[in-house]
């Protein structure tokens, strides 16, 4: 035990974070690695379960006997489990901008496994979204220790964060009832905004049973409070409500424009949530905050460039529009966002060998 002392007082005066800081980064970019390589490696199970099955994009199951989607799903949850961990260890601040570089991740592997090329462009956002990392995790604020889940459950009862959650809520029933069966067809903001707002109480609610099973690991066994199964059913809830509608915005809006507005909302609102309730930037001062706030936007400008430019070919625009005209199939499947043109528009169909040339730019 002494020598594990050590070895974190050694790691806090030479990094200039703590050992939980440092233990949270770690598993938040074990989590972007796994989440990452997961969307390439069930990709690549969803065409070869299509070629010998019917595709999953029209309605079919075959990729549930295909061992290499199985592979992928199971990717994607080790990544889910390690990201769960890390909020229990490092503050939300830290650990949700990081899910930027799951991105960098598909994208490459993308490149490299998919032959979907990567363009100019599209490096330069990955170059950006891990220069505004490193500069977030440089200048992030030390976890608060917390001795138990009551601790925390004082914290999510404070007026102001009770505002929060109230606000939160109140806007999430008007757009579900009021704007989903009005606009959810035609406003890309109205499920997001769902999304994202749910998302941040669901963050909360996950790192607050986080602290608690780590807590219980540890020997003081918090599975006795009534606050922790509280948090677990808010968890259960967040999630389901937070996934219902985001599967609607993928299924209605274009994957390309649906990621990056959903990561700016929900990491906004995660890092607000954050900060009223674990007084995040109390432990800080200005320099430190607006640093934080740097970093932070140079992620969302290289997220914002990485989708944009996914489609481009060298010396053509990227043309994105954001609702999807058919439901298309995945891969090899329509192109998404580019709608094929009729020959009475002037403008002759593409061939299928021509759009996959086009996609995979």
């Amino acid at each position: 035990m002494g020598g594990a002392q050590l070895v974190g007082r050694w790691v806090e005066s030479y990094t200039g974070m703590s050992t939980d800081n440092i233990k949270g980064l770690l598993l938040a970019l074990s989590s972007s690695l796994f989440i990452g390589a997961s969307f390439i490696v069930k990709k690549k199970g969803l065409k070869k379960a299509g070629a010998s099955g019917v595709r999953a994009g029209v309605g079919g199951y075959s990729y549930l006997l295909e061992p290499l989607w199985w592979a992928g799903m199971i990717t994607m949850i080790v990544g889910e489990i390690a990201n769960f961990a890390a909020y229990a260890f490092a503050p939300a601040i830290l650990v949700t901008p990081l899910g930027a570089l799951s991105i960098i991740i598909s994208a490459v592997l993308a490149h490299i496994m998919l032959r979907e090329k990567l363009h100019i462009f599209g490096i330069l956002g990955c170059i950006l979204c891990v220069v505004g990392s490193t500069t977030i995790v440089l200048h992030a604020p030390l976890e608060r220790q917390i001795e138990s889940v009551a601790e925390v459950w004082d914290l999510a009862t404070e007026p102001a964060f009770l505002f929060y959650a109230a606000v939160v809520l109140a806007a999430s029933f008007v757009l579900i009832f009021h704007f989903v069966p009005q606009y959810g067809q035609t406003h890309i903001m109205v499920y997001i905004g769902i999304c994202s707002l749910v998302g941040s109480l669901s963050v909360m609610s996950v790192k607050a049973l986080g602290i608690a099973l780590k807590l219980t690991f540890s020997g003081m066994n918090q599975l006795v409070y009534p606050q922790t199964w509280v948090f677990s059913f808010v968890v259960i809830s967040c999630i389901v409500t937070q996934m219902n509608y985001l599967n609607k915005a993928l299924d209605t809006f274009n994957t390309a424009v649906v990621s990056p507005i959903y990561y700016t909302m929900f990491t906004s609102l995660t890092i607000l949530a954050s900060v009223i309730m674990f007084k995040d930037w109390d432990r800080q001062n200005p320099t430190q905050i607006v640093t934080e706030m740097c970093g932070f936007v140079t992620i969302l400008s290289g997220t914002f460039l990485l989708h944009k430019t996914k489609d481009m070919v060298d010396g053509l625009p990227s043309n994105l529009p954001i609702r999807l005209p058919k439901h298309a199939d995945e891969d090899g499947y329509a192109a998404e966002g580019i709608p094929l043109r009729s020959a009475a528009d002037g403008i002759p169909l593409r061939s299928p060998r021509a759009t996959d040339s086009f996609r995979s730019s």
